[in-house]
């Protein structure tokens, strides 16, 4: 009998240990593991160079307060400020907390300069930012919503492509638009460059921030640092998380100058978030994962897994409808429900995992090597054929 709440559809498989792509159950068995704790092991399990670092920092400092100092904190700010649009950065514990604080940013920013008022976000339905209580009302979901009422006001919504209803929503309340350049748990879909930089113009001209949430797209997966690096436009407000810990619970707000001064002592806090043991990992990760040669081996291993997966469309047209993403965060669409291929690869030793819309989520660690994107292609097609 499992004393944990059931909150969790498990599938009854448990590891013991994983080594790079791969994962170990407590039956012995290797799996090919394309979960990677959801986008979260940007490098594998059990990286030599993360372990190292975790080791040396445990035997120094685990946690202080933000009270206090913390050099590698301030470390891993300036790499993250120096890398991309942000000029501050506030250190959360996950991509929930981290969304959380880019609202509360958002809202204190325009309460700052004498306008309370102006405090409501514009999100696409159905979206997903996270499951704390303000996160699922910015989803606009019914199924995340339900029975955890009443109804957190604050947001409103908009359907993924429809530009005129899009327009049509915004407010003289309106304060934000936070979207996901690539919607993770939405599907896998990707908002073309030309709409983000249509969005950041419609931001500037309405003079409203623009949030993009990068929690499960960032942090090198699109195969740019950020994936809205590409469209070439430059937010307000970025929530990251997952990546950047390599698999240690990090997250973070990433902020340009004008928002982050209304963020003023006692406006928000976090006892665990940048705490020396996090950032010593996050500060390994980001020398890893930023770098040009690092970048450029994800696309090129993301034109190669793409067009090979997109040949098993074209042979498997009604078993798959699409393939979907950018880098290493790639979905297959399904003409049916998902759940009964998914098993099928688990039984062939291939974790993945859903998403909506019929999509089979396809998330290697961005180090992964080519012969292991072969054994998927292998055992995706056996499935297809099978199927």
């Amino acid at each position: 009998m499992s004393f944990l709440a059931k909150n969790y559809n498990r599938r009854n498989i448990s590891f013991t240990k994983g080594k790079g792509s791969y994962l170990y159950s407590s039956k012995g068995k290797k799996y090919l593991d394309f979960v990677q704790g959801i986008a979260v092991n940007s490098l594998g399990h059990a990286h030599p160079k993360l372990i190292k670092v975790i080791n040396n920092q445990t035997k120094k400092l685990w946690h202080v307060s933000n009270s206090f100092v913390i050099p590698e904190g301030e470390l891993l700010a300036k790499k993250l400020a120096k890398k991309t649009f942000a000029d501050y950065v506030m250190f959360q514990n996950s991509g929930a907390e981290a969304t959380e604080a880019a609202i509360k940013v958002a809202r204190r920013y325009f309460y700052s300069i004498g306008k309370p008022k102006k405090n409501r976000i514009l999100c696409i339905k159905n979206s997903f930012h996270g499951r704390t209580i303000a996160a699922i009302f910015a989803s606009g979901s019914k199924k995340m919503t339900e029975g955890f009422g009443p109804k957190i006001n604050g947001f409103d919504h908009f359907k993924f492509g429809d530009h005129y209803s899009l327009k049509k929503k915004i407010g003289k309340n309106t304060a934000a638009i936070m979207v996901e350049p690539i919607m993770g748990e939405g599907g896998i879909k990707v908002i073309p460059d030309w709409c983000l930089r249509e969005l950041r113009k419609l931001c500037d001209k309405k003079k409203i921030l623009l949030i993009l949430d990068e929690v499960q797209c960032g942090i090198s997966r699109s195969g740019d640092f950020f994936a809205y690096e590409k469209a070439k436009v430059k937010p307000d407000i970025v929530p990251i998380a997952k990546g950047i810990g390599g698999g240690f619970p990090i997250g973070a707000v990433l902020m340009n100058k004008k928002v982050a001064k209304s963020m003023i002592p006692g406006t928000h806090g976090s006892t665990f978030g940048g705490n020396p043991l996090a950032m010593a990992v996050g500060n390994k990760v980001m020398d890893i994962v930023s770098s040009k040669k690092f970048l450029n081996n994800v696309k090129k291993l993301s034109k190669y897994f793409l067009s090979n997966l997109n040949n098993l469309k074209n042979r498997y047209p009604n078993i798959i409808k699409e393939v979907r993403g950018r880098g290493l965060l790639i979905g297959l669409q399904l003409h049916n429900d998902q759940s009964k291929f998914i098993k099928k690869l688990t039984e062939n030793k291939f974790l993945t995992i859903r998403a909506a819309e019929n999509v089979v989520r396809l998330l290697p660690p961005l180090n992964v090597k080519k012969n292991e994107l072969d054994q998927a292609l292998k055992i995706i097609n056996k499935v297809c054929a099978e199927h």
